[in-house]
């Protein structure tokens, strides 16, 4: 029998938005099969009815948390607490953790370092050390939003008396601005670098299992669909396709070569 991927959700329902949760388990399908469903919260709280309206629908569990002590978040406690209970109990593949909090981060530490997979999802806000820890972390605004286009076109050039609804969109971050993340710029270079054969080209299929065994990383959360379109919009780097597969190259490889050649 195949063996089916066994993922437990665990959602800090006090800071995560309940408009979000159709996105967030779809993306969660696309790695297994999510057994366990909790949302954690204190559900006397009026904060939390569009969570209410959503818990039956997606059969997810409400898990209530008192407030004991104002001031202090109950519900970090209780998740952590179960996590680990279930860390041990059942038998899982991974976890997935909906929350903008840097309190989990040791908790996704501790579960990744028992092999498993956490894929978390928070908002933009969510401190970087929770984002890095997590296998892969999605920003809740890009999920299920259409990604920004390059051409705009104005109510006026459609010929509508009125401009349509403002839709939400994953902004589609420009070259200048991806070459400035000097960390972005390091990751997708040593990526290809580990995968290059002699003339520097990398099967973007490599390049991109390189980079998820060693960072939280999605071309989504700077508004890529697709890696190679990242690769592209960067400027940094050689695309070609040959052999019905896809290769990227540094292009500081080509201009060295292109030197040595010269003299």
């Amino acid at each position: 029998m195949t063996h089916e991927t066994r993922i437990a959700l665990l959602i800090d329902a006090d800071n995560s938005p309940a408009s979000k949760i159709d996105e967030v388990l779809d993306e969660l399908a696309n790695y297994g099969v999510i057994n366990i469903r909790r949302a954690y919260g204190d559900w006397k709280s009026r904060h939390l009815n569009a969570w209410e309206d959503v818990l039956h629908e997606y059969a997810i569990q409400p898990i209530q948390q008192f407030a004991y002590t104002k001031g202090k978040n109950a519900t970090d406690a209780a998740m952590i607490i179960d996590a680990m209970d279930l860390l041990y109990t059942k038998q899982l593949d991974g976890f997935g953790i909906v929350s903008s909090d840097s309190d989990f981060t040791p908790l996704v530490m501790r579960i990744r370092a028992n092999g498993l997979k956490v894929f978390g999802s928070g908002e933009k806000k969510t401190p970087s050390p929770f984002v890095s820890a997590c296998s892969k972390f999605l920003y809740l605004e890009t999920l299920g939003a259409p990604v920004e286009t390059d051409i705009k076109v104005t109510a006026a050039e459609t010929g509508s008396v009125a401009a349509p609804a403002p839709k939400v969109v994953a902004v589609r971050l420009a070259a200048k601005e991806l070459k400035s993340d000097t960390r972005l710029v390091s990751l997708l270079r040593k990526a290809v670098e580990a995968g290059a054969d002699d003339e520097g080209w990398a099967g973007l299929g490599a390049v991109g299992q390189h980079i998820s065994k060693q960072a939280s990383f999605d071309s989504r959360n700077y508004g890529y669909a697709k890696l190679k379109d990242l690769y592209q919009a960067i400027g940094l780097f050689e695309i070609q396709t040959k052999d019905k597969g896809v290769y990227v190259r540094d292009k500081r490889v080509s201009q060295r070569q292109s030197t040595v050649a010269a003299q």
